[in-house]
């Protein structure tokens, strides 16, 4: 069984993938902390977050261990992993490691930007998570360290402009993905909507 999770920044759908994973004991991962892990690395060794070589050559060599660094979360990181995460070469050195994931038994509960529909888009069941820019700006705001309102919703406009823009595989929701809009729901409402979907 593997479960698509897809949308934009702060939209929640970690949050759904998560509780998902844990109602039916399955396995989960975060794909977007794959980039993250790329991003922060290209941002530790100064290189550019546009050499697709440099880049790609720091996405094959990742280490699952670093899903526990502090700085992942950051707003900084965020931003090159979405810059990081345009780039084919980065895309494709990842993609085994998100497939291979996914075979894992009694079952997998991905999120990300891309898994219902290039990822896994054999998926039993695919979600597309969304929220209004006002919402998940206040979500981000609550995470952040300092940082102000104006600058968080200016960042996450930026993402969301580049995820939905770029050339290879850009952000939108499967054709056959159930749409949660999560701006005025709780954890346990998105939830109870994604199980309800599932016929569970």
């Amino acid at each position: 069984m593997i479960i698509a999770v897809d949308g934009p920044s702060a939209s929640g759908k970690g949050t759904i993938a998560k509780a998902l994973a844990k109602h039916f004991g399955y396995y989960y991962l975060d794909t977007g902390t794959l980039y993250r892990m790329v991003g922060l690395k290209v941002l530790r060794l100064g290189l550019d977050p546009t050499d697709e070589h440099a880049c790609a050559a720091v996405a094959a060599g990742i280490d699952p261990a670093s899903f526990a660094d502090a700085e992942l979360r950051g707003e900084l990181v965020g931003g090159y992993a979405s810059k990081v995460a345009m780039l084919p070469k980065v895309r494709a050195a990842l993609l085994h490691f998100q497939r291979d994931f996914a075979k894992r038994k009694p079952g997998a509960v991905l999120d990300g930007r891309d898994i219902g529909t290039v990822i896994c888009p054999k998926a039993e069941y695919k979600f597309f998570i969304t929220a209004s820019l006002e919402a998940r700006t206040k979500r981000r705001h609550l995470e952040s360290a300092g940082e102000t309102l104006a600058s968080i919703k200016a960042d996450i406009k930026a993402r969301d402009e580049r995820d939905a823009t770029r050339a290879i595989d850009p952000l939108k929701p499967a054709k056959d993905a159930v749409v949660i809009d999560t701006s005025d729901l709780t954890p346990d409402q998105a939830l109870a909507h994604a199980l309800a979907a599932m016929g569970s």
